[in-house]
Parts: C-alpha cells; structure tokens; sequence
C-alpha cells in the first residue's frame, strides 16, 4: 500500500463521509492541531520523570485520535461508527489533577514557564491544547461539535498544567514566579 494518493495535489482533502473541502478549511486546521497536541503528549510521555504516568498519557493520546476522528467527519454525511468520548474521560483528568494538587504547593501567583527541559513540553503541549480549544470553538459556532469535545480540551489543558507542576516538583526544578514590572 502506498502512503501517497495524490488527492490532495490540488489543495483538498476528504473528510470521514467523502466531502472534499480545503486543506485551508477551519475543520482541517482543528484536527490538524490535535494531531500536533498528541505529538506533544507523546513527547511529554517520553521523558522519564513521567514513567508512572506514561499509561495515562497514551489513554490521552487516545482520547485524542477520537476527538480526531469527531472533527474529522462530515456532521451531516457521514454514516461511519467513530468512537467517541465519555463524561468519564473527562472526570479521569479532573480525579488526576486533584491527586497531583494534594502534593503541590498552592499557587497564587503565575508561573514562567521552563526550569526543566520535561517541564516545557508539557507547556509546548498545554499551549497547543489551548490553541486546539479555541478553534474548535469557533468551528462550533458553524458547524456540529459534541460538547466533550470542547470540555475534554479544556480540562485537558488544565491537566497539562497541573502535570507540569508536577513534574517541577518531581525533578526539583524551580518554578519560577512571574514578578510583573510596574
């Protein structure tokens, strides 16, 4: 089987159902940027402070090829069977983040990101989260999205943060406070 089909030499792409529409198109541009979180989530799973966390960084990655394959299909003509998201997965991120804050020292201020290398692919990957959220939003505002979809990337964002913390905390790394300049 050969990976190129030369369907998209003319700038279009097929969605799940067969509606061709720009590669340029706000729906492409959503999956798309998903796509580029799970690498993300991948490369924070890679690193070694987060071998205890690396099934449920995959089960992540996971929620996000479905959400990959929603944004991916055509609302009003696709028939296919895509998996999809529970209220579940949604709750896993929350039980998760709560775990890690009952170790962490309060935050009342806002961090800078970096102090670990570890730590600032989790803010690459909660950064592109937030990008993700934003333009599934605004495709919403024209088109079907389910509403996890958009509460998934949100708490997932949150996550990624909270995970960073963690992560600082777990290799000593500073975190270091953002001192605005008056």
């Amino acid at each position: 089987m050969k990976i190129y089909t030369k369907t998209g030499d003319q700038g279009l792409t097929s969605l799940i159902g067969g509606t061709r529409v720009p590669k340029s198109s706000l729906r492409i541009d959503c999956y798309g940027t998903v796509d580029e979180l799970n690498s993300y989530v991948g490369l924070v799973r890679d690193q070694a402070v987060n071998a205890s966390r690396r099934d449920l960084l995959k089960e992540i990655q996971d929620r996000l090829f479905t959400i990959g394959s929603s944004l991916a299909s055509d609302p009003e003509k696709s028939k296919m069977k895509i998996p999809d998201l529970h209220a579940e997965d949604v709750a896993l991120l929350e039980r998760e983040m709560d775990r890690m804050n009952e170790t962490l020292p309060e935050l009342r201020v806002f961090v800078l990101p970096g102090g670990h290398q570890s730590v600032s692919f989790a803010h690459v990957a909660r950064c592109v989260c937030r990008r993700a959220e934003r333009l599934v939003i605004q495709l919403r505002e024209d088109s079907f999205v389910a509403d996890l979809v958009v509460m998934y990337l949100n708490r997932l964002s949150d996550y990624l943060f909270v995970l960073s913390r963690q992560m600082a905390h777990e290799l000593q790394a500073e975190e270091v406070k953002w001192e605005p300049r008056m």
